[in-house]
């Protein structure tokens, strides 16, 4: 199964937008506000602040980031249920509280329905990385499933949270190589790097850019990535694809989203903003230090996008075996 991106198109410059200015609309927004679901220090937070700096004075006379920590995302969603459909809030998310989480959570409290796709940001891959706990002599993947066999009691691996995509996607590997690997889930990637640097747990699937700060020093490897190509941040690191697991090919984004009953106008005034924030080479530079896409697309195409992953992630849920939780 595997959860591709055709949709993204990275904004090149004001020239794609077609002479379309945002400083019209900025009269009508005197503080724009952009929710994060996330605590402050976190990839989802440092990409809000980017682009909300970037709508400052465009879009809006003023931006800022609201942080809404908890529940795994989902009080950033629910934040923005609550928000007036004025154009005056928006929340930033990564795809999955949107697309996978109507399919793990019984009692959800809003669905895809309740919230207008105005346009991604940023997209990321995942990698799997391995530290102290596993020998120097693994360099692959499979190198460590077959180390994995022969070591049942190490053979885990950890993920930012359980019923995340980086679970479900080494859960995935888990199920087509046939090897029994335990997940341990961890509240955030931050604590499960630093398991992982420990020795406390053997495997962790994150982020690509959750990596980087520690790969030079040479005290983790990363054994794959989850792009259809190698990450521009990796490119000595072969994918799944490419280590013969073809199914195995997913992806992240983050986008921006408005509550239900936002004017068209106002959502596409917000997605053109935001394709202009995203082009400039400043905020490239700072998301590809993050191991970050710049990208963005029309409000029609991300929410074609939301429609094909919800569907998707139905039948990967079933196949991992995950119980839906409360």
């Amino acid at each position: 199964m595997s959860i591709q991106r055709r949709e993204f198109i990275v904004a090149t410059g004001a020239a794609a937008l077609g002479g379309w200015s945002t400083a019209a609309h900025a009269q009508t927004v005197d503080t724009l506000r952009v929710i994060c679901g996330f605590p402050p220090g976190g990839t989802t937070d440092a990409v809000s602040r980017r682009v909300a700096d970037k709508l400052r004075g465009t879009y809006a006379k003023n931006a800022i980031v609201e942080n809404k920590p908890g529940a795994g995302g989902r009080l950033g969603v629910e934040e923005l249920r609550r928000s007036p459909a004025d154009g005056s809030t928006m929340l930033l998310t990564p795809a999955g509280m949107i697309t996978l989480y109507p399919h793990i959570y019984r009692s959800l409290s809003y669905g895809p329905n309740d919230v207008i796709p105005v346009s991604i940001g940023a997209r990321i891959e995942f990698g799997f990385g391995v530290g102290p706990a596993v020998p120097d002599s693994v360099k692959d993947i499979k190198g460590f499933l077959e180390w994995a066999k022969a070591n049942p009691a190490n053979a885990n691996y950890g993920s930012p949270g359980a019923g995340s995509p980086p679970h479900f996607l080494a859960a995935l590997l888990a199920k087509d190589s046939g090897v029994d690997l335990r997940h341990v889930p961890y509240r955030g990637s931050a604590p499960g790097i630093q398991d992982l640097l420990g020795g406390q747990v053997s495997a962790f699937s994150s982020p690509v850019g959750d990596y980087l700060p520690h790969l030079k020093t040479g005290r983790l490897r990363l054994l794959a990535t989850s792009g259809s190509a190698r990450s521009r941040f990796t490119p000595d690191v072969a994918t799944y694809a490419e280590q013969g697991f073809k199914d195995l090919v997913m992806g992240e984004w983050y986008g921006f989203f408005m509550p239900a009953g936002t004017p068209a106008n106002i959502v596409s005034a917000a997605a053109q903003a935001i394709r202009q924030a995203v082009a400039q080479p400043d905020v490239i530079e700072s998301f590809a230090q993050l191991g970050v896409e710049a990208a963005s697309n029309t409000p029609a195409e991300m929410a074609a996008a939301v429609r094909n992953e919800n569907a998707q992630w139905g039948p990967i849920v079933k196949k991992v075996g995950f119980t839906p939780e409360a």
